[in-house]
Parts: structure tokens; sequence; C-alpha cells
């Protein structure tokens, strides 16, 4: 990532991967500020600032977003597509964070248009080394 990532939305059906999210950004220590969403149909809601989610203030453009591919109703892959169709929204970078190790999966993630793919738990040590300021970096 090229700048740093301050608000994020994650986009996970699974509580207890929800949980190690969170737990890894507090052994993390960057400040962050986390939305979640429970599948990807309200990803996109979020994004487009539909209903509940159209409170900007509460509900800020993320600066990155964290995205499972497994989901029932609209799968990681769907929301990928959609995303990077939306004017001013198209350049969010978005680390798919999966179960999945198929390489088929990476690939078409990839294709799609995600900067990243790590596969869960996500460690502290990996969300430093993708959300820090790049300037930290040198």
């Amino acid at each position: 990532m090229t700048s740093f990532c301050r608000d994020i939305l994650l986009v996970e059906d699974d509580p207890n991967d929800v949980f190690l999210m969170e737990r890894a950004i507090a052994k993390s220590n960057l400040d962050l500020n986390l939305q979640m969403v429970a599948n990807g149909e309200e990803a996109i809601s979020y994004l487009s600032g539909q209903g509940k989610y159209a409170n900007r203030t509460a509900y800020p453009i993320p600066h990155c977003v964290f995205l499972d591919l497994k989901m029932p109703f609209v799968s990681g892959f769907e929301v990928l597509e959609w995303l990077r169709g939306q004017p001013g929204l198209s350049d969010i970078p978005v680390v798919v964070l999966t179960s999945s190790p198929e390489h088929r999966d990476r690939a078409r993630a990839m294709q799609l248009g995600a900067k990243g793919y790590a596969l869960k738990p996500p460690s502290p040590q990996m969300l430093i080394e993708i959300l820090q300021p790049a300037s930290s970096q040198a």
C-alpha cells in the first residue's frame, strides 16, 4: 500500500475471524478505525452509502478494504468486481483475506484488482506490513 489506511472496512461473515482481526489490530498498535459488515450485500450498501450507511460521518468511505471471498448472498469476487466499476471508489485498495490457498482464487482476485491476498488468520505483523505508512517503510 502506498498510503496509510486509517479507515478500514472488514467484510467478513465469520464472527471468529472478526475476533481474530480485531485482536490482530489491537496487537499491531496501529491507530485504525475498523468498520465491519457481515456479507457482500452489506459491503456494497456500505461502500455506496445506501440505507443505514448513508451517514458518512458514522460510516466513512474506507481507505482500504479487507475482503473475505467465500460469503453468502454476494461473494467477495462479486464485491471486488462491483467496486472496480464504481467511479470514486474504484481506487480503494482491497486486500483479500481468506482461508483459500487456491492459486486460481488468488489469480482471479488479483485479476479483479486486489492489491493483496493474505491467508487467515491475520497476524499483527501482517497488518503492520500492509497498513503502515509508506514513509515509515523506508
